[in-house]
């Protein structure tokens, strides 16, 4: 799989780690006045967005910030599984 947002390319798995470790600016989280946490993960190929509340009964002011990483593993799954089968075509090495 190629990465689609440089030239890495490798397995799935080496795809994943390389993405969470090397392009966490690309995931987005936010809080909302409500307090809710959630973070937002756009497709580069196309105009879907991974969307997900974390951490829903979480009142800590500092989660996202402590589990950041642990928040783009799960960002960066969802978009492999997007890509996989939505843009097949864009991730052949």
């Amino acid at each position: 799989m190629k990465c689609p947002f440089c030239d890495h390319a490798g397995t799935r798995p080496d795809l994943h780690a390389h993405l969470t470790d090397n392009h966490a600016d690309a995931v987005r989280t936010h809080r909302t006045a409500m307090g809710t946490m959630s973070f937002i993960l756009p497709c580069p190929y196309c105009e879907a967005e991974h969307r997900q509340q974390v951490k829903p009964r979480s009142q800590d002011p500092t989660f996202l910030d402590e589990y950041a990483r642990e928040i783009r593993v799960v960002a960066f799954d969802g978009l492999l599984y997007h890509l996989q089968l939505d843009h097949e075509e864009n991730q052949r090495v």
